[in-house]
């Protein structure tokens, strides 16, 4: 049995110009003649490799959690809520991105469609976010059982709190504010965080309960 004839392509590397150019211009604001010149492929080769559009953005969106999640892991291993959440919504700012990136989230951006041809889309995207703040809460729970958050504090709204900023920084960010003015953003907010001071991260602050 003949083999078929190889990729004349990288499918990584194809998949990666395809997340970078969800992340700019979103699902609905991408054609598939967009994804076609940014991937360097013909559309046969793309559907052959990735499916269709709504199929490839699946896919680009895996390819993304698979990086973010392994970044954030690092971010909310940290012990201080405080500092943990201080890098995560500095994250959003693009200060300490590599040039090239796009601003904001693609897990926000892509998820700003509304035509029904655009659902499917949606509300995977919200799926794959609320899985992402359950794990929030859950860490934020961590943090005050270890005492390092007020004992009373309601740890859902703290993170819905958290992940209001974060998307309120990705709009910013794609309305072209820049990186040192959401800094600013990130610091004001992080004053009236309810997590101990850094230098408090031990002593009474572990006793509260």
């Amino acid at each position: 049995m003949a083999k078929g004839r190889p990729r004349e392509f990288d499918a990584d590397e194809a998949l990666d110009k395809a997340v970078f150019l969800f992340w700019r211009q979103g699902y609905e604001g991408t054609s598939m003649s967009d994804l076609v010149d940014a991937m360097g492929i013909t559309k046969p080769s793309l559907y052959a490799a990735f499916g269709n559009k709504e199929e490839l953005f699946k896919k680009a969106v895996d390819r993304y959690e698979e990086r973010r999640i392994a970044f954030l892991g690092g971010i909310f291993d940290q012990p201080s809520s405080r500092r943990a959440i201080e890098a995560f919504l500095m994250m959003f700012t693009g200060a300490d991105a590599p040039d090239g990136t796009p601003c904001g989230c693609l897990m926000v951006q892509g998820a700003l469609v509304c035509s029904p041809d655009g659902e499917a889309v949606k509300e995977d995207l919200l799926s794959r976010r609320s899985s992402r703040m359950k794990q929030l809460f859950e860490r934020l729970e961590d943090w005050k059982a270890i005492g390092d958050l007020p004992h009373d504090t309601d740890t859902e709204s703290l993170g819905r709190y958290v992940a209001t900023v974060a998307n309120g920084l990705v709009v910013q960010a794609n309305g072209g504010a820049r990186p040192e003015e959401l800094r600013a953003v990130v610091r004001q907010f992080m004053q009236s965080w309810p997590g101990a001071e850094p230098s408090e991260a031990t002593g009474d602050a572990a006793c509260v309960a």
